[in-house]
């Protein structure tokens, strides 16, 4: 889709005398009709810059008084001088003097009065002359404000909120962080959405799920919606660390020396051992969809192997089930900001979404597609709702092929048995280059060329019953669609995106903040298989999933691994492969013992979301000739990478 006009550092910034005759003219009030689109009338040179210290209520540091976190706005002038108020734009986050924001690591700067300079991203420079307010929120416990990092818990969250209620006059805040002068916010209207990517995200998930008053959409980008998922998946764990590393992280230099009540805090109450305990029951969101009013427009990649898609698929039912209006974008990418991935066509819908949900203007964007999906490299495609009508969960059965290990995929049951022996030097890449061939470590069943391309999309679940040879084993279930193709190069250091020397400008500049950013493409690479979709499990808890217990050697038993959300088209042509398998190298961390495991494939099955279900795979092998093995490996993206990452 074509870019949207781009203001540049070389165009003349009208006066603040011109933008409020031409603001006056625009506003709902004085236009003939409703306006579909809020028009860049207000100056972003002459916006209001200040810093408040909201009250939280918590007492995170144990010091003795409530901590107050600070909160960075950027107003445009001209409505507050006409009595007018404006909505507000928020990302709350705990990267704004750590780590940095957006793809250029870009951190606030401040004047010499304490007023930021540089608010990172676009936000403030492509919506403040539009009308809406632009507040950075220093998480608790970081940059300028009080209290500790808890790593999703109330103080992350709640901070956050302590925020949206003094914008609708339900809090305190302060002229700063230790005096007495209070500050209303008299200039808005209370209308506020919730923006960020991954962490920030995060915490406008969890602060939708309070249910606060005034908090009217969020815009989660790969973000997080149970922590104890970001940690463990049934047991399993997937870092060989917890929260109070990402806390200490993140922890301003006089949060770490008042905070380590906290961190003890945070490692008691998150056991290796991948238990549910009450810290991880806290920070679960899903469980308060039922609570959320905002609506919710959910971004995420993937192939994101950091906040890995089973956050997306399991918070959209949540918020499905209870009537939250949603739209979502799903893109071939690992751990990306659409901005560097989709950047003309993002700037110009979330444009859109704000001033629909926020100004209330009647521009369409309810009506368009529920869901815009990457189906190849900068391909997209529109669904009208997602997942598809007609999408059904479809049982799919494993059976034994002519060799070990490499068997078939088909509705009808089977019999036999597949046996694997874990091999923690391996990864699902490793399993899938070599998916036709006999191999120790791995299970895998493919189907017949389809004849028919065969799309899948939502959540999936892979049913297994297996009899160990010790008394710990994990599990790996991999979808993998077995084809030649062209994808983004996920696996790689920037996850899809090739980052470019030109910059393309959104929004207005001024000396201490541009809104130029690099551009960038797509990175791609050539494949002969896709991994669709993974999921794990620590056998030990296939009787309680918050709980793990030693196995019994030679007992056969049953659990259900979740696989993350999708939507991916098997072409014709090409196979649909599942594999179970043990340690999943670098996503996983293995057992503490080396299990074989045998599979009973009359008690092992793949419930899969096909879009027109059974017929719909019946009719993609009805005419397929049987699995042809391949003598070479195919050919994928490089294993996944062992680098700490951070939401």
């Amino acid at each position: 889709m074509p870019k949207r006009t781009r203001f540049t550092t070389t165009r003349t910034l009208v006066t603040a005398a011109v933008a409020a005759l031409v603001a006056a003219l625009l506003t709902p009030a004085a236009a003939h009709g409703t306006p579909r689109e809020s028009r860049p009338v207000y100056s972003y040179a002459h916006a209001i810059r200040e810093a408040v210290w909201v009250d939280t209520g918590l007492d995170g540091d144990g010091d003795g008084r409530t901590d107050r976190v600070a909160a960075d706005i950027v107003r445009p002038r001209e409505p507050a001088a006409q009595g007018r108020k404006v909505p507000v734009i928020m990302d709350a986050s705990p990267y704004y003097s750590c780590c940095g924001r957006g793809n250029e690591s870009q951190k606030k700067t401040y004047d010499a009065d304490g007023h930021v300079v540089q608010m990172p991203l676009f936000y403030d420079n492509y919506f403040v002359p539009r009308g809406y307010a632009v507040v950075g929120v220093d998480l608790a416990g970081t940059n300028r404000s009080d209290g500790c990092v808890d790593v999703g818990g109330r103080s992350d969250v709640l901070s956050a909120k302590a925020v949206i209620d003094w914008l609708n006059g339900r809090a305190k805040a302060y002229t700063s962080r230790t005096g007495n002068t209070t500050v209303r916010a008299g200039w808005t209207d209370g209308r506020t959405g919730m923006i960020g990517k991954s962490w920030d995200g995060t915490i406008a998930n969890g602060v939708a799920a309070t249910g606060v008053k005034g908090l009217r959409t969020i815009v989660p980008i790969s973000a997080i919606s149970s922590w104890y998922d970001y940690y463990f998946q049934q047991g399993a764990p997937l870092y060989d660390s917890g929260p109070e590393w990402l806390s200490d992280y993140v922890d301003s230099p006089d949060a770490r020396a008042r905070c380590a009540a906290v961190q003890r805090k945070l490692v008691d109450g998150a056991p290796r051992s991948g238990d549910l305990t009450p810290l991880w029951t806290e920070r679960d969101y899903v469980k308060d969809a039922k609570k959320v009013r905002a609506s919710v427009f959910l971004v995420h990649g993937m192939q994101d192997l950091n906040v890995r898609t089973k956050h997306l698929g399991q918070w959209w039912d949540a918020l499905a089930k209870n009537g939250v209006k949603r739209k979502i974008w799903l893109s071939q990418t690992g751990h990306v900001d659409p901005f560097d991935f989709r950047r003309g066509a993002w700037v110009d819908t979330l444009h859109r979404w704000f001033d629909h949900e926020l100004l209330g203007y009647d521009n369409g964007i309810d009506r368009e597609p529920m869901a815009d999906i990457e189906r190849r490299p900068d391909h997209w495609v529109t669904s009208p709702v997602w997942p598809p009508n007609g999408t059904r969960l479809t049982t799919l059965r494993p059976a034994p092929g002519s060799e070990p290990g490499v068997g078939a995929l088909r509705l009808r049951p089977a019999t036999g048995t597949a046996t694997f022996t874990d091999d923690p030097r391996h990864s699902e890449t490793d399993w899938a280059a070599q998916l036709d061939r006999p191999t120790p470590d791995k299970a895998g069943f493919t189907t017949a060329p389809l004849t028919r391309d065969l799309r899948l999309s939502g959540s999936s679940e892979v049913t297994v019953t297996a009899t160990p040879t010790t008394t710990t084993a994990h599990l790996s279930a991999v979808l993998v669609d077995v084809g030649p193709a062209t994808i983004r190069d996920y696996a790689d250091a920037a996850e899809g995106i090739t980052t470019l020397t030109d910059r393309t400008c959104w929004g207005a500049s001024t000396a201490g903040d541009s809104a130029c950013f690099k551009e960038t493409r797509a990175k791609v690479t050539d494949v002969g298989y896709t991994v669709v979709s993974r999921g794990w499990a620590d056998l030990g808890t296939w009787a309680d999933p918050g709980k793990g217990a030693p196995l019994v050697p030679g007992r056969s038993y049953t659990i259900t691994v979740d696989l993350a959300a999708t939507d991916h088209v098997v072409p014709r042509g090409h196979r649909l492969a599942l594999i179970v398998a043990g340690t999943d190298k670098d996503l996983i961390d293995p057992p503490s013992t080396t299990p074989t495991l045998t599979l009973d494939l009359a008690r092992t099955s793949a419930r899969l979301p096909l879009v027109g279900g059974a017929g719909a795979f019946a009719r993609a092998t009805a005419a397929a000739a049987g699995p042809a093995p391949h003598p070479a490996a195919l050919k994928g993206v490089h294993g996944p990478r062992s680098t700490p990452r951070v939401p």
